[in-house]
């Protein structure tokens, strides 16, 4: 299974089904919402790797919902594919300049749906290649789930590997112990903001091994950033 997750956001009952089963076939784990509350409360339990949101939905619409995600830190840089029958340019154009990442007309193909999702991933740094990120000489492989350093396999804890993981799809930018917690434990998950710290101790000792522990920085009165650079 990919560890790639994908919110569905759909609330005609025969397509959201539909997509559901798409990414499953593709291994891709996916949850569903039938309009923009449940989504958001969906969302503020996991943050997902990509939202597919229909622009025609109940209470909110789905091209609204979309540009309060884009006005909030939290959510800003989680990628948005809109699904919608309008077909009009000017329609294409407001979706994309509200934040969209890309934008598909129904009818569409199973197999185009599945490509534009790999390619939205790839620009938005969540994969390279066959599942993997590759950031110099560090390389983690989501399907072995494998973190490496050249040829040298790094014994991580399956947070650590989440941790890193975002990292490495987020390079060069700082995030607080919040966020950190709500990306990558989920928003829903009461734990201290110190236990961070504890992770972060724990992923600069493996990496020290290596002589890299220098890859994750502490940024103070802030939070923490991964950088190659020196």
């Amino acid at each position: 299974m990919s560890s790639f997750n994908i919110l569905v956001v759909e609330d005609e009952d025969a397509i959201r089904e539909m997509l559901v089963m798409v990414l499953d076939q593709a291994n891709f784990a996916s949850i569903a919402a039938t309009d923009a509350e449940e989504a958001q409360k969906l969302l503020d339990d996991k943050i997902p790797d990509l939202i597919l949101l229909d622009w025609m939905l109940p209470g909110i619409s789905g091209v609204e919902w979309a540009r309060r995600l884009k006005k909030e830190s939290v959510y800003k840089d989680i990628p948005i594919i809109l699904l919608t029958a309008r077909g009009e340019e000017e329609d294409k154009i407001r979706g994309l300049e509200i934040g969209a990442d890309d934008y598909m007309t129904k009818p569409f193909s199973p197999k185009e749906l599945i490509a534009r999702i790999r390619a939205v991933l790839r620009r938005s740094g969540k994969i390279q290649g066959q599942a993997q990120i590759i950031l110099g000489d560090l390389t983690l492989d989501t399907e072995q789930h494998r973190l490496t350093i050249g040829n040298k396999q790094l014994e991580v804890s399956p947070t650590e590997f989440r941790l890193m993981h975002f990292f490495m799809t987020h390079a060069d930018k700082v995030y607080t112990r919040t966020q950190l917690l709500d990306q990558v434990w989920g928003r829903n998950v009461y734990i201290e903001e110190r236990t961070i710290d504890v992770h972060i101790r724990r992923l600069r000792k493996i990496l020290e091994e290596h002589g890299r522990e220098d890859l994750v920085q502490t940024v103070r009165g802030f939070g923490y950033r991964f950088s190659l650079a020196e």
